[in-house]
């Protein structure tokens, strides 16, 4: 365990310097195993591994997604999306927040991108709520809240690297995600309440349209539901798994970019570069903590925490809350995908010899990983939002998005303490 604490260490050290995340684990990783079993094994496992992992079938759900999620973007689907929920909720006190939230959980369900998601949604509904006077803080924080949908509404880039680090089901995990994700609507939509409540002049109420206008608006976004159901909902019938599934959907969001023109002026050849770019760096940064995880496994750090558990006493659930408190804590200093590369394949052991449902926990991992992205210091979607919106200071972003985060906690308790919420879609699909 000494040398499993060394490492992570020494990583928190190169993370500090800048160095890139997949070096860093990889290289920590090496040395650790090489101290503990010899170099030249080290280096054969290092070999392995990555052949191994660079040949898995199941890995390549990810270029898919990734490609899929540009190619909506550049589709234009955002706008339709927003507009869709306005007609419906932006007549309500914080209704142009609700209908941002609302949104941003649909175009999640067919992009998979978190910061993909802040970003798009940025520039359609921020124009809309400063044109009615909207505070900053609203606006900004029902952007970046609604964006952290992204990671865990299907299909999820993280639920797939979860998938492959547990060797779980993929498609258990994407049934798993669609109610806890509805359920973070659900809670967003009520800190909007709240704060509108509290404050009525941060987020004042808009147009009411008529049946007729709600109808266009539904009937414009008819490709873009139809894409979710087309990929999930195959996923869900066993028409295909979710690698099939991401090509099927990825051609699909090709053919709907190209009727839009949204692949005019090397517009394909620019989403098929920023694609391969975009998983050269997930891979890597896969490949760096598959090594790493084989030192800390090969040092013994998930036996002796068993250990530790036995030894204190501690009741199972009183063993999840303390791995959750670790994330919520790790999610002050990482981003999303280090917290779930360096924990999962430590924390994984443990949980599934207490007995819990891995897809279960799973969904945890990404629910407290979501809270990660909007919570200080790191909050990626923050400065996402801070890129984009430029004259919105970041202790403004921060200071709004306080109750949706508040949100999450609570929404976090009841899956934890409620499982089926998470476990009736996979228990029915299969």
């Amino acid at each position: 365990m000494t040398e499993s604490l060394i490492g992570f260490a020494v990583l928190l050290v190169l993370a500090f310097l800048r160095m890139p995340l997949g070096i860093a684990l990889g290289l920590v990783g090496v040395i650790g195993f090489g101290e503990i079993s010899g170099y030249r094994e080290a280096i054969s496992m290092a070999g392995r591994l990555v052949i191994d992992a660079g040949q898995s079938y199941q890995l390549s759900v990810l270029p898919m997604f990734i490609l899929m999620g540009l190619l909506v973007e550049r589709g234009g689907m955002a706008k339709e999306l927003y507009r869709a929920a306005y007609v419906f909720l932006g007549h309500l006190k914080g209704g142009l927040a609700m209908s941002t939230i609302a949104a941003c959980g649909m175009f999640s369900a067919i992009c998979g991108s978190s910061l993909a998601t802040a970003a798009t949604m940025s520039r359609v509904s921020m124009p809309e709520m400063r044109r009615y006077k909207y505070h900053d803080s609203l606006a900004t924080a029902s952007i970046a809240a609604g964006g952290t949908l992204g990671i865990l509404i299907p299909p999820s880039t993280i639920l797939v690297i979860y998938g492959f680090l547990t060797e779980t089901s993929v498609g258990k995990l994407f049934m798993a995600g669609i109610l806890p994700g509805l359920l973070g609507i659900l809670f967003y939509l009520g800190a909007v309440f709240f704060i509108v409540t509290k404050n009525p002049a941060t987020g004042p109420a808009g147009e009411r349209t008529d049946w007729k206008e709600r109808f266009l608006a539904v009937k414009d976004v008819w490709a873009t539901l139809g894409l979710f159901v087309f990929v999930i909902g195959g996923i869900y019938l066993g028409l295909f798994t979710p690698t099939e599934a991401a090509g099927m959907g990825a051609a699909g969001a090709l053919l709907i970019a190209w009727l839009r023109g949204g692949l005019k002026d090397g517009g394909l050849i620019k989403v098929l570069s920023e694609a391969s770019i975009t998983t050269a760096k997930l891979f890597l940064v896969l490949f760096g903590a598959l090594i790493f995880s084989n030192f800390v496994n090969r040092a013994g750090l998930p036996d002796s925490l068993m250990n530790i558990v036995s030894a204190f006493d501690v009741p199972p659930i009183g063993v999840i809350i303390i791995m959750l408190l670790i994330y919520v804590l790790l999610g002050c200093v990482f981003e999303s995908l280090s917290m779930i590369l360096l924990t999962v394949p430590v924390f994984a052991p443990v949980v599934e010899s207490l007995g819990f449902d891995l897809i279960w926990f799973g969904i945890l991992v990404v629910v407290v990983t979501e809270i990660s992205l909007i919570t200080p210091p790191i909050g990626l979607n923050v400065f996402v939002l801070k890129g984009v919106i430029k004259d919105v200071s970041v202790s403004t972003i921060f200071k709004g998005v306080t109750p949706f985060w508040i949100a999450d906690i609570f929404r976090l308790a009841v899956l934890a303490l409620i499982p089926g919420i998470a476990l009736f879609l996979p228990s029915v699909m299969f």
